[in-house]
Parts: C-alpha cells; sequence; structure tokens
C-alpha cells in the first residue's frame, strides 16, 4: 500500500511540475532573470505549494502518522550552520546554471531527454560524494 501512495504521489507531483511549466528549465531560468526578460510565474506556484502546503503539514504534525500508518518524522533542527548555508549556495549555483532541480530532473528524465539523465546521474554522484566524505570524517 505504501508502494501505491508513494507512486500517486509522485505521479501527482510530476505532473503538477509539467501543468506549471516548472520541469521547462527555459522558464526557470526565465524567473531567475532578474536583468532580463523576467518570468514571475515561478513565484506563483511557489505562493500556491505553500498555500497548500502549509495546512497540510499543521494536519500532519496532529496525526504523526503517514497516510500509510509509518510514524512521521519531520525535521526539527532550526540551526543555520556552514553546511546548511554551503550546500544552499551550492543547490542554488546548480539551479541558476541548469534551470534544473531534483524533481524537475525526474521529470525530464521520464521524458527520456538527455539533460535529465545527466542532472540526475550528477546528483547521485554529488550524494555519493557527500556520503562518502562523511563516512571518512567519522
Amino acid at each position: 500500500m505504501n508502494l501505491l501512495i508513494a507512486f500517486v504521489t509522485g505521479l501527482m507531483f510530476g505532473a503538477g511540475l509539467i501543468l506549471s511549466g516548472m520541469s521547462d528549465p527555459g522558464k526557470v531560468l526565465g524567473f531567475l532573470d532578474l536583468a532580463g526578460h523576467w518570468d514571475p510565474s515561478l513565484a506563483f506556484v511557489m505562493l500556491g505549494a505553500i498555500a497548500v502546503a502549509t495546512p497540510a503539514f499543521a494536519v500532519a504534525r496532529r496525526r504523526g502518522r503517514t497516510l500509510g500508518g509509518a510514524p512521521l518524522t519531520l525535521p526539527t533542527s532550526q540551526a543555520i550552520d556552514r553546511r546548511l548555508v554551503g550546500g544552499s549556495l551550492l543547490f542554488g549555483i546548480g539551479w541558476g546554471l541548469a534551470g534544473i532541480c531534483p524533481g524537475p530532473a525526474f521529470v525530464l528524465l521520464g521524458m527520456g531527454l538527455a539533460k535529465g539523465a545527466v542532472f540526475v546521474i550528477a546528483m547521485l554522484a554529488g550524494m555519493a560524494v557527500f556520503s562518502w566524505r562523511q563516512r571518512r570524517s567519522r
């Protein structure tokens, strides 16, 4: 049942990215281009997502369990440290250069587009390097 819930949720997320145009790197780069022909549509998509997610997180906190019955674990740390800032900078630089972040990358991969495959491979490589460095530092 959990696998079905995850699959349907992923399909809904991917469909939302496609319908909103956020799987198009050009649209995202248009949002980030403040000095050129700025496209504010991503801001509206983000505001819509926040409007939906805020009450959903409030309900989730009260429930304490996922729809599949597993215990719900939400992040508790509010610390802003070097790792958070560094990771945010890396994410932002990559997003600004490629116009792709992880969600749209999987949509592009599912559509059979090479740029999605390149991004996902690079993302997995980055995750592997991070994991390797974490193990080495212990």
